[in-house]
């Protein structure tokens, strides 16, 4: 079972505090640092110093880091014009010397688009344009050196792109794709993705996500394997009273992060998570971490549960 972290700074981070958890992430040996792609915050918390940007923050990483993979979980579609967003990337993966993972979806936090002025179109529509900017970023990174790329949608026209600069991975960056829609969304993972994350959400829930995506793989005749991903909140503790304190740290209840998150000592943990492989088939696990400052938490991880996962 691969760990990777994954951090929400708009809930209040500067680049230095996301800086310092990407060093811990390979010092302790984790598989990757993601972020979440927002400007706004959500809850009751202060979100100060206020946003940062994903993909500059990953563009800091790349030079700032060594090994492990970086992304977002996941780039709203609606933030970005899909050939901006495909050079961006792109660059990131040629700084990072091709480490990076591009989670991409299709936007939904209504606020954050009102208070930023950004369209949210209706979800059918987020749908189409969502769709269109798979294929048009997929298409710039894996058209030839030398060529050109044309594209006529509905939604986005390109004309003769020179589809430069190429990302260092070749033919392209992984793309993830998750969520809990039924229909479409396992249809453009089959068509795009090589990794299918599906966040907070129980075991039975993610199992059959994992099926229709795979059913829809297989109707379209692909082969290779979708990796199997999902999302929790991790809180661990060595005692309750080091599991109290980490829960208060993020606004969370005890008890409710016991239901719904990897929460516990460390071999309860490892339990939840031997339950999780059995149950969904999954392969690889984001540990959401709320506490930026609480990096004896990583370490307690990758001391205490990350050698017993094999």
């Amino acid at each position: 079972m691969e760990l990777r972290i994954f951090t929400e700074p708009q809930q209040g981070a500067t680049y230095d505090d996301l800086l310092r958890v990407a060093r811990k992430t390979v010092e302790a040996g984790f598989d990757a640092f993601f972020r979440s792609d927002h400007f706004l915050k959500m809850g009751g918390v202060s979100g100060l110093p206020g946003p940062t940007d994903a993909w500059i923050t990953l563009a800091g990483l790349a030079r700032e880091t060594s090994r492990i993979r970086l992304g977002t979980m996941v780039t709203a579609a609606t933030f970005r014009h899909p050939s901006v967003l495909a050079i961006s990337v792109a660059q990131v993966d040629q700084m990072s010397g091709g480490r990076v993972e591009f989670g991409f979806g299709a936007g939904w936090f209504a606020d954050e688009h009102t208070a930023y002025g950004i369209e949210l179109p209706d979800l059918k529509e987020r749908f189409d344009r969502y769709a269109e900017q798979l294929e048009v970023i997929t298409g710039l990174w894996e058209t030839p050196e030398g060529g050109s790329f044309d594209y006529a949608g509905k939604h986005y026209r390109l004309e003769n792109a020179p589809a430069l600069p190429k990302p260092a991975q070749r033919p392209r960056p992984p793309v993830i794709i998750g969520g809990a829609g039924k229909k479409r969304t396992p249809e453009l993972a089959a068509r795009f993705a090589q990794e299918f994350n599906v966040p907070f959400a129980d075991n039975a829930t993610a199992a059959a996500q994992f099926e229709r995506v795979d059913a829809a793989a297989q109707a379209i005749g692909r082969e290779d394997e979708i990796i199997r991903s999902m999302m929790h909140v991790v809180c661990v503790g060595r005692d309750e009273a080091e599991l109290t304190r980490r829960a208060a740290a993020i606004g969370r209840e005890l008890s409710e992060l016991r239901t719904n998150g990897l929460t516990g000592t460390p071999a309860e943990v490892v339990d939840k998570i031997g339950r999780i492989r059995e149950e969904t088939g999954t392969s690889r696990l984001y540990l959401q971490v709320l506490d930026l400052s609480d990096l004896d938490h990583l370490d307690l991880i990758a001391a205490e549960i990350a050698p017993q996962l094999g």
